[in-house]
Order: structure tokens, then C-alpha cells, then sequence
């Protein structure tokens, strides 16, 4: 089996030059190495500046109450996606067994006397 590569001329291909958007800073010569200054970031980079006094204080029980309710949500929807899950198992398990041609596939359950 052979390679085939398609037939292109060099007029297809060009290496593009890009030129950085600001001036480089000035390189260093130390001896068969060239060393970049350091940039240093002006100022302190906190949150400091996107601060804003709030117009009422934070109410701690509503927010708790909402958090309780967001943790029974997402309990409650996990317990239905169990459930959920066991039931189309236990769906798929019984639709084999059919498809088999087994004839004691589905539980009977009989009440205790």
C-alpha cells in the first residue's frame, strides 16, 4: 500500500509574520543569554474597587431558609432519579427476559396469612 499525497505547489503555502501589539521592552544582554525585565502589576489586584456599601444588612435566617429549601430540592431530585433509574432496570430486565421467551419473568408477590 502506498502513501498518495495530493500534488500542491509552493504558491499554496505562506508562513504569516505577526507583530506584536505593543512595543517589546528592552532585552538585557547577559552573556550568551538575552533577560526580560520583569513586569511588575501596578497596585494591589484585590476586590477592594467593586465593593458597594449594601442600603440593608444581610437578613442571616432568610438566607439559611433558602439554602435548607436548595438542599431539599436537590435531595428530593436525586431520590426521583434513583428511583427513576432502579425502575427502567428493573423495566429492561423484565422486557429481556420476555424477549427470550421466558414465561416466569414477572415477581409475584403473594400477602402473607
Amino acid at each position: 500500500m502506498n502513501n498518495q499525497r495530493p500534488i500542491s505547489s509552493d504558491d499554496e503555502h505562506r508562513v504569516l509574520q505577526f507583530r506584536p501589539r505593543t512595543p517589546p521592552s528592552p532585552a538585557v544582554q547577559r552573556g550568551s543569554a538575552t533577560v526580560q525585565p520583569l513586569r511588575v502589576a501596578p497596585g494591589r489586584l484585590d476586590l477592594s474597587r467593586y465593593e458597594q456599601p449594601r442600603a440593608e444588612p444581610d437578613n442571616f435566617r432568610q438566607r439559611m431558609l433558602a439554602n435548607i429549601a436548595a438542599l431539599a430540592f436537590t435531595i428530593a431530585l436525586t431520590a426521583i432519579g434513583i428511583w427513576l433509574a432502579v425502575s427502567i432496570a428493573d423495566l429492561r430486565r423484565t422486557q429481556d427476559c420476555v424477549l427470550m421467551g421466558r414465561r416466569d419473568c414477572v415477581k409475584i408477590t403473594t400477602p402473607h396469612i
